[in-house]
């Protein structure tokens, strides 16, 4: 599993990534994680409001940090 995080590198940005190795880290999911800066590939992954989170490819939620809750309901719905 591959989880990404897009944006530019911004405090949302990284406060997201922490959020997600944790969720990630509290379900025993070993996981590959991404992140992507290049705007152009943000927005072909149809993101117009950074941060965001995606998994394998899949954008999940877009334009707020989730919390670690928030996110172990999202790879245990779809991941």
């Amino acid at each position: 599993m591959t989880i990404q995080i897009l944006g530019s590198g911004c405090p949302s940005c990284q406060k997201l990534e922490a959020n997600a190795k944790q969720a990630a880290e509290q379900l025993g999911i070993t996981a590959d994680f991404e992140k992507v800066t290049d705007s152009d590939k943000i927005v072909d992954m149809g993101v117009l409001v950074t941060p965001a989170l995606a998994i394998d490819g899949t954008v999940k939620e877009s334009g707020r940090v989730l919390s670690v809750e928030e996110i172990v309901a999202v790879l245990r719905a779809g991941a």
